[in-house]
């Protein structure tokens, strides 16, 4: 097979196609209110976040118990550095987490899980997670998406009797549906399950199966053909990973987590009993994307332990490392980057923390939310990481394993930037990221004036369409005029000896800014508002600010009000607003004042060779090969390197 030819068995699907497979998976309606949703649409509901619940006297006291247990464990029998040369977690130290409880912290107690919430679930996995990232990995990846769950959301009663009580105790689990040629586009997903009789034969191949190598159960995708008394449609099974025709092929290494147990996992001829189908045939992308909704929430925990960490290491480092007669600390080059860190963290954990909440109260509808924490969590900490590794000097590039053969203390600095690169990519990159949470954002527009825009509507849906949009819009807009942010004494309970109440009267006028620049942008461009991809990622990004800065001080109140370092809370939500503020202005400048339009032609100058001449005087170090791996279903011809671990 050539290098630009894929496989035949490959669905082709036109873009519109791809596209309305995508929306017939998302949840169609809002049954429960949105924090973020009301924010993309100019109305700032400070009380859906404010006063910020916590979990009850019962999840606390359970949570500290097993967080005690798991820091005691962690601490003492695993050695972050033995992982990460040799790129492997040892299997005692799985074992022992099975038998702490930790693969069953979100099973419900009666499947024998610790029934841990959202909120300590997440702070499990930042202490798990700062101890070594690639056991963040293996236990989110088993539960935040693994079989436990799309059985607890979508599963049968026997499912979750069957399978639960081995999630919560022996058996690893693992979500596979990526494939070598579909990342987010799952319209072109290939894997096939066909039915027959009261079974289903899976063939297929699934690629970068995080925990694949070690798991024992899967959630696999694939795609039942439409038949006689089979609706069809891309459906979720619960597969044996030890059944017949199911092989490991690689264990894929990457440029960080090098422990994590990800692989290329081949199927065929895999008969996969009926009873083990989760949902119904055709639900399977809709029931990834719920998964994903409170599943997303597990990165920001492991970006709000990597902020920990940078945020210690910064302070020791810089207040012992003298340079022209004084800490370099003082000075402010490095200062400023303290401060960021510092500032930035607080405001991770606090997304974090008041997303888990939401999740666990389940009174808000938190898909945006979810989304926004893992967009906006992932790159701040890619940057915080960045930032040490610069405060660090040659000693941030350096590994912690030659500093200590030179006799210095192994910062592991510039592991933790590898490790945390591909959370930017992990569960939906940030480009599609953006486009998700857009397309959620922009619902409300879609629902009562999207016929006017569609091209393929007929002139009596448009006419209906735009009846609709006068009656929504003549409501709308001129809400949008004025606000609370617009009266001084507006969130005056949030003004203490430093004033926070100015930052959410700020937010309140910016989400009005943010709602009518939306409205102005589908007005200019209508149709064409899906292509302008670097608008929408910037409307994202200031909701994303908004959402942190509006998180930043309900926490900072909450702890205030708990006589819990509330002055310098306040002090850390009042930086890191005031940081937040000048991002989100450059973001509104960036909004009509870009090239994207410009980048647009660059880019087709590169594609058709126009700048080839760029390129020449480099020689090209890469291997032979296609870019992408042929993925023709059949028999396996490679050892199988499953290696389960009991």
């Amino acid at each position: 097979m050539s290098a630009s030819t894929t496989p035949s068995s490959r669905p082709a699907v036109t873009e519109r196609e791809a596209r309305e497979v995508a929306e017939a998976a998302r949840e169609q309606h809002w049954r429960k209110p949105s924090f973020a949703k009301e924010l993309f649409l100019g109305r700032f509901r400070l009380d859906l976040i404010h006063p910020h619940a916590l979990p009850d006297d019962e999840a606390v006291q359970r949570g500290e118990e097993f967080l005690a247990k798991l820091r005691d464990f962690v601490e003492t029998k695993v050695d972050p550095a033995l992982i990460e040369r040799d790129a492997r977690i040892p299997d005692e130290v799985i074992d022992g987490l099975k038998e702490l409880g930790a693969f069953g912290m979100k099973i419900d107690t009666k499947y024998g899980g610790l029934g841990l919430g959202q909120v300590y679930y997440n702070k499990a996995l930042t202490l798990a997670g700062s101890a070594s990232p690639a056991i963040g990995v293996l236990l989110s990846a088993h539960q935040s998406i693994g079989v436990p769950q799309p059985l607890k959301l979508f599963g049968t009663q026997e499912q979750r009797e069957r399978f639960l009580p081995r999630c919560a105790r022996t058996d690893i689990s693992a979500f596979l549906l990526t494939e070598p040629d579909v990342g987010s586009d799952p319209a072109r997903l290939a894997t096939t399950a066909v039915p027959d009789g009261d079974d289903y034969v899976l063939d297929g191949v699934k690629l970068w199966t995080t925990n694949g190598v070690v798991a024992d159960l899967l959630v696999v995708m694939a795609r039942v053909p439409k038949s006689e008394g089979h609706r069809g449609g891309i459906t979720a099974f619960v597969v044996e990973t030890n059944a017949p025709g199911v092989t490991v092929e690689n264990r894929n290494a990457f440029m960080g987590l090098r422990g994590i147990e990800n692989g290329v996992t081949r199927f065929h001829q895999v008969r996969v009993p009926a009873a083990n189908r989760v949902g119904e045939e055709g639900q399977g992308l809709k029931i990834a994307l719920t998964t994903l909704n409170t599943g997303r929430l597990s990165l920001p925990a492991s970006c709000v332990a990597a902020g920990k960490w940078c945020l210690k290491i910064a302070r020791e480092w810089s207040a012992a490392r003298e340079q022209w007669g004084k800490p370099v600390a003082h000075h402010e080059a490095v200062g400023s980057k303290i401060s960021f860190i510092a500032a930035t963290t607080f405001a991770l954990e606090a997304v974090t923390d008041l997303a888990s909440q939401m999740a666990d109260e389940d009174r808000n509808d938190i898909r945006i939310e979810g989304a926004l924490a893992k967009l906006y969590a992932s790159e701040m900490a890619w940057t915080m990481a960045d930032e040490l590794v610069q405060i660090r000097g040659g000693r941030g590039f350096e590994t912690a394993e030659s500093l200590r053969a030179r006799g210095e203390r192994g910062v592991p600095a510039e592991q933790l930037l590898r490790d945390l690169r591909i959370n930017r990519i992990f569960e939906g990159s940030t480009e599609i990221m953006h486009l998700l949470i857009a397309r959620e954002a922009v619902d409300a527009h879609l629902s009562v004036a999207g016929d006017l825009i569609d091209p393929e509507k007929s002139l009596g849906d448009k006419a209906r369409a735009g009846a609709n949009a006068g009656v929504f819009y003549a409501k709308w807009l001129p809400k949008l005029v004025a606000g609370p942010g617009q009266l001084p004494a507006s969130y005056g309970e949030f003004k203490h000896e430093v004033d926070l109440s100015g930052h959410l009267r700020y937010v309140e006028r910016t989400a009005r800014k943010l709602a009518r620049s939306t409205f102005y942008a589908m007005s200019r461009w209508q149709g064409r508002m899906e292509s302008k991809q670097g608008f929408l990622g910037r409307i994202v990004d200031i909701g994303a600010e908004l959402f942190a800065m509006s998180a930043s001080c309900v926490r900072a109140e909450l702890l205030r009000s708990q006589g819990d370092h509330g002055r310098e809370a306040y002090q850390l939500a009042d930086v890191f607003c005031r940081q937040a503020r000048i991002r989100v202005e450059e973001l509104f400048t960036r909004l009509w004042t870009n090239t994207d339009d410009l980048d647009r032609k660059v880019v087709k100058g590169v594609l058709s060779g126009t700048y080839e001449w760029l390129e020449r005087g480099i020689v090209d170090p890469s291997g032979e090969g296609p870019w992408i791996a042929d993925a023709t279903p059949g028999p396996s011809q490679k050892e199988n390197v499953h290696r389960p671990i009991r």
